[in-house]
């Protein structure tokens, strides 16, 4: 790490504010930040400053992180949480990159009780109560990929959102049972016609969705894959999906006052 990164580890050192320099080079970098009026930029270069003095950064197979690629991260990673405030990640510390897609090693179980062991190939990786995961190649890449919907820090973020009432399961934590039922309803809804759709393209040569087709393996999945549209590319994603959109302006707090 650089030395002003080393510096707002330090105790005490939460609100120095991100240099001018490399917040500038941080939004440039990435249209869907630079698109945020001032007041959100603003917020957003507050937050990223707070999220990296409470966050340990870690890189794997010798990679060394950089200034630029932590605040990078920090910035898209507060970018769901810009109205909910960084409380929402407060049950992890560690934060690993890796220089690109990562192998992991898996075993699932049959029917028939025999385990099968193989290998996956992860753009990132989200544990519970436990450290995120991301490689740097898709990271540094996401301003161009944004116009595809694609963001694999969004992604990951959004699941440790929806892991905080116990389990990934695409609905994140709302205030009611009747809360519940109405964004199950909505996402339910928009699942099912999104994996129609897949199946009607591999099958039958239907057009394909514009979403990334990862969105069809779990309900987690659409709504890790959904928020990474509509964090970077809203006006795309709600032709497709606009009663998502207003589902997620509702969660988000899109109109609301900024938090922290």
């Amino acid at each position: 790490m650089l030395d002003w990164l080393q510096r707002i580890l330090r105790p005490r050192a939460a609100a120095q504010a991100i240099p001018d320099a490399l917040w500038n080079s941080t939004l440039s970098s990435y249209p869907f930040l630079l698109a945020l009026n001032a007041a959100q930029q603003t917020h957003l270069r507050l937050l990223a400053s707070r999220f990296l003095a409470q966050k340990e950064f870690h890189g794997a197979q010798g990679l060394v992180i950089s200034d630029h690629m932590a605040v990078a991260i920090a910035a898209q990673a507060c970018l769901p949480v810009l109205h909910l405030g960084l409380s929402w990640y407060d049950d992890f510390v560690g934060i690993v990159v890796h220089p690109g897609p990562m192998l992991a090693r898996r075993e699932m179980p049959d029917a028939a009780g025999v385990v099968h062991r193989y290998t996956e190939v992860l753009a990132g990786e989200a544990m519970d109560r436990g450290p995120v995961t991301l490689n740097w190649q898709d990271v540094a890449t996401a301003g161009e990929s944004a116009a595809h919907g694609y963001n694999v820090v969004i992604h990951e973020f959004v699941h440790k959102i929806d892991m905080r009432d116990g389990s990934a399961d695409g609905c994140p934590p709302l205030p009611s049972r009747a809360a519940h039922a109405a964004w199950r309803a909505v996402m339910q809804a928009a699942y099912d016609a999104f994996c129609e759709q897949i199946a009607m393209a591999e099958r039958f040569g239907g057009e394909a969705p514009w979403l990334d087709s990862y969105g069809a393996q779990a309900p987690a999945e659409f709504f890790a894959v959904a928020c990474e549209a509509y964090f970077v590319n809203r006006q795309r994603f709600t032709r497709d999906f606009a009663g998502l959109t207003a589902l997620f302006d509702n969660f988000f707090k899109r109109n609301a006052d900024l938090a922290l």
